[in-house]
């Protein structure tokens, strides 16, 4: 019986019926050398500890890859990219916010996988649409600074009208922190005395971002 290449598969059944190394193959199109183009895809995700390690991995990490070279490297880098402007064009094109969903996955991927604690922001007009997203503190592991003036003074000059702040836990521990607490409620007042809105605050870890609004701490 004939083995149905993934390629096959996906025309057949979708790409929702292959499975993470399957739809690697795919992407790469072809093996290298001797080794099947599964047997790469297979040895991408292990060497990796994953899909997202491969993606995460630097250019030349991935070009000195067994089986990787430019033009293999130049797809995997191409499509993380695609993948990430399908993300902010979800969030920041006209359409105000109505989905919780697409809000936390942006953010998610966003500021997850940042080395130190970052804070952001994401801007939104009358009708909560995104006017701008920008990281505004960087800080160590063990957290950032976090100025309300300047937050408000960057909503200001983005005319926003609300917006939704958002930080990353490098430990990956989602939880809201007594300082997390902290600075939301200083942050909530100060944009309140410019008749700003701050609508949440995320905590973005390892599983679920937490929402601190639906946790009545905004």
């Amino acid at each position: 019986m004939n083995t149905i290449l993934p390629r096959e598969k996906l025309a057949r059944n979708g790409p929702v019926s292959l499975n993470t190394v399957e739809l690697l193959a795919v992407l790469l199109g072809t093996g290298a050398g001797k080794m099947p183009v599964l047997e790469l895809a297979e040895s991408l995700i292990r060497d990796f500890g994953g899909l997202r390690g491969l993606f995460q991995a630097k250019h030349e990490d991935l070009e000195n890859q067994r089986g990787l070279g430019p033009a293999k490297t130049a797809k995997l880098l191409a499509v993380l990219e695609l993948a990430r402007r399908y993300l902010d064009e979800a969030v920041t094109r006209s359409n105000p916010l109505e989905s919780p969903e697409v809000t936390e996955l942006y953010l998610k991927s966003a500021l997850r996988d940042q080395s130190n604690e970052v804070f952001a922001c994401l801007f939104l007009d009358t009708r909560h649409r995104v006017i701008a997203f920008e990281e505004l503190f960087h800080g160590t592991i063990d957290g950032a600074t976090v100025y309300p003036r300047v937050v408000a003074e960057r909503a200001l000059r983005h005319g926003a009208a609300a917006l939704i702040a958002a930080h990353n836990h490098p430990s990956g521990i989602s939880e809201p922190s007594l300082a997390d607490q902290a600075i939301t409620r200083r942050l909530k007042d100060a944009l309140a005395l410019l008749d700003i809105r701050l609508l949440d605050h995320f905590v973005i870890g390892e599983g679920v971002p937490v929402s601190m609004a639906a946790r009545g701490l905004v």
